[in-house]
Formats: C-alpha cells, sequence, structure tokens
C-alpha cells in the first residue's frame, strides 16, 4: 500500500462501489476435497477466494488466530504480500484485537504492520490510551478498535453505565466511540467495531462518530440484517462502512466451484448493501 489506511478505504468505496470486507478464516475442515493432503492448502484456498472476490470487496481483513493455531503464520505472511501485489489499494485488516502495555504493545504493532505488513489491525481499547498509542502514532496504517461487539455477551461490559460528565451516564460503548473519534484519532486512522447484531447500537454510534469508518461484522453466519446495518450506521454519502462476511463468503460451496461460489456470495451481499443505502 502507498495510500494511509483511511483514504485507501474511501478511495475503494468511491471506485469499486462496494462496502464489503471479506473475511478470511481458514477452517481447513471446511475446505474443499480438492485441498485434501496439499501442505500449502491454508494459502492457497484463501488466495483463490481473495483472488475471486476482490471486484467486490472494499477490504480483507484474515483472522490471525485461525492462521496462528494451524501454525500457518507463513501462509498468512504470504497472503497479505499476494493481497498488496495483486490487489493494490485494498486495504488488508489483520484482525488480531490486540491490546497490551508498554514494550510489548510496541512488538504487537510490529507484529500486524512490520512483519505481516497489514494495513491495519483491530484492537481492544480496554486497558486504555497508552495501550494504543503504538497503534495510534502509525499514522499510515488503521487502528479498527472495538467499541460493541456482535457476541451475545457483549453487553456484560460493554452496556455498563458510567459517568458522563454530570450529564447522567451512558453506556461505555458510547463512551468508547466518542472517546476513539474525539480525541484517539489525531492522525485520522482510527475505524471502530460495531456488529451487525445490534442495529439501534449502530445508529447511536454512527451520531457520536460521524463520518469514522465502521467495521461491522455479524452479517451472514451470525444472522445480522445487512440492510439495517446499512440503515442505520451509513455516514452521510453513503458509504462509511465495512461489512464483513467470513464464513457465508468463504464456505458458500464445498465442491469445484468454491471460488465462484465465493464470487457470487460477495456480489450478492455488495448488491444488497448497495440497495439499502
Amino acid at each position: 500500500m502507498t495510500t494511509s489506511f483511511v483514504p485507501a478505504l474511501r478511495a475503494r468505496w468511491r471506485d469499486a462501489d462496494t462496502l464489503v470486507c471479506v473475511g478470511l478464516d481458514p477452517e481447513p475442515a471446511k475446505f474443499p476435497a480438492r485441498f485434501a493432503g496439499d501442505p500449502d492448502a491454508v494459502f492457497a484456498f484463501c488466495r483463490d477466494i481473495a483472488d475471486a472476490t476482490a471486484a467486490y470487496a472494499c477490504a480483507f481483513k484474515p483472522q490471525i488466530a485461525h492462521f496462528a493455531a494451524l501454525g500457518a503464520e507463513d501462509a498468512l505472511e504470504r497472503l497479505i504480500a499476494h493481497l498488496h501485489a495483486a490487489h493494490p489499494g485494498i486495504p488488508v485488516i489483520l484482525d488480531a484485537k490486540r491490546g497490551d502495555i508498554g514494550s510489548t504493545a510496541r512488538h504487537y504493532a510490529a507484529e500486524a504492520f512490520d512483519r505481516y505488513g497489514a494495513d491495519a489491525v483491530t484492537a481492544n481499547p480496554y486497558l486504555g490510551r497508552d495501550s494504543l498509542e503504538p497503534f495510534l502514532e502509525r499514522a499510515d496504517r488503521g487502528v479498527v478498535i472495538l467499541c460493541r461487539t456482535s457476541n451475545p455477551g457483549a453487553g456484560d461490559l460493554q452496556d455498563l453505565i458510567v459517568s458522563d460528565d454530570g450529564r447522567g451516564g451512558r453506556p461505555l460503548y458510547q463512551r468508547v466511540a466518542e472517546r476513539v473519534a474525539g480525541d484517539w484519532n489525531g492522525h485520522g486512522n482510527c475505524a471502530l467495531v460495531v456488529g451487525a447484531t445490534w442495529p439501534e447500537q449502530l445508529r447511536e454510534v454512527r451520531a457520536i462518530v460521524g463520518e469514522l469508518p465502521l467495521l461491522v461484522p455479524g452479517v451472514g453466519a451470525q444472522g445480522g440484517d445487512a440492510e439495517a446495518v446499512v440503515r442505520n450506521a451509513r455516514s452521510a454519502d453513503g458509504t462509511g462502512l465495512m461489512v464483513s462476511s467470513s464464513r457465508a463468503i468463504l464456505y458458500a460451496s464445498a465442491g469445484d466451484d468454491y471460488a465462484e461460489a465465493a464470487a457470487a456470495a460477495a456480489r450478492g451481499l455488495r448488491d444488497t448493501l448497495n440497495a439499502a443505502r
């Protein structure tokens, strides 16, 4: 990438007319039979899916745990290098949900941006700004910060009412949104994660953060309503969203047409999202 994360993302929204983020979460047990016995199956499958869906993607999002659990970190490095070489201009978000302090945070930033070459990384704000400073200070890279996640237990902490400067309090996720948009986004390289399973919360977060990009997981296999996402969370110009789908695209077919089926699923999601703008 030669353009910083958010400008590249905005260019992709404009030029490719898509809000789809293609998640790359390899699970070899779900691969088509043709990959059986292939020692490089993880890289080859993800490459094929990415190549097939690139025309419909505003971003790619490989999930680091899916590679690391398989001992496939080398495949992840090669995959991101391939994405940049074959599909320049499409940002790559490393889904790692990092968050730590001191030198450990700096090592995590180096891992994401220098080792893997990601254009952005997901991060956890629970430890506060200093834990994310090594990511935030990389002005050319994106920091996609957890705000209101899509899992059923999200509300255990994220919905807790916290002090709101004498205004009666508000949920923690709204304070996170406010703090990121107002104080942490000095380089204009922040985005927030807000799950598709919470359309009302999406609307509230959009009202707080203005044009800040939102990464929205939970569409497809997790049951989020794609049209409700766009209605509630699009920015003023009808963009502002990276609507992430992984399993519904990756495993659209277990046959030899896996790549074509993935492309059709990504195209269908793009069309559904665009129709709701």
